[in-house]
């Protein structure tokens, strides 16, 4: 092959476009196979409660999952602490103002994935006021193959104060102190699947 055909292959080779990056892959969140909950303690016990309505996306490629990125959308009005009387106080303007707000949102900004220890940053919205959050815990795994059938699964965790977004009603409780902590602990354990 002569000197000038190499260049001209050379040259070819150069001029040709990258190959396109693959197609991000997006994982429906099962939310009938997770559980997103949280807990603050009242007078000198905690109360738990969880939201029935909520929905997500992770767009990720398990072979970089650091590349991730994921968003969860809650209903506000759908919060459950399974006392009617206290869901209807949560919803009021008190607390999740869920007619002027409804949802609460996380987007991450940050996926960090190192071996089964996940950590994602991202930033929360609850009653129009943004902050951001890491949470951190758990791979928990991936199993089946193809669209529709392969899941992955994690638990993350994070400690967040109510007051940082506005919800501060409270009151004096009988014998000193105050009804409400401020501390709210979040779990969220997912099960999502590959669309």
């Amino acid at each position: 092959m002569t000197p000038l055909l190499l260049r001209g292959l050379a040259a070819l080779v150069l001029a040709a476009p990258p190959a396109p990056p693959a197609d991000p892959i997006t994982w429906k969140i099962d939310a009938t196979h997770s559980e997103l909950s949280f807990r603050i303690r009242h007078l000198v016990s905690r109360v738990q409660g969880t939201f029935r309505d909520w929905s997500g996306t992770i767009v990720a490629d398990p072979a970089d999952w650091n590349a991730g990125r994921t968003e969860i959308v809650i209903q506000t009005a759908s919060i459950d602490t399974r006392n009617e009387k206290r869901d209807t106080h949560l919803r009021s303007a008190d607390f999740f103002d869920a007619a002027q707000h409804p949802t609460i949102t996380f987007t991450s900004t940050s996926v960090q994935v190192a071996g089964e220890q996940v950590t994602l940053t991202g930033n929360l919205t609850i009653r129009g006021v943004t902050k951001p959050v890491t949470l951190t815990g758990e791979a928990l795994g991936m199993t089946g193959e193809g669209p529709g059938k392969q899941r992955i699964g994690f638990h993350v965790s994070t400690r967040i104060n109510r007051l940082d977004y506005g919800v501060s009603w409270n009151r004096a409780a009988e014998g000193g102190g105050v009804v409400l902590g401020d501390d709210v602990d979040l779990d969220i354990t997912v099960a999502a699947v590959r669309q």
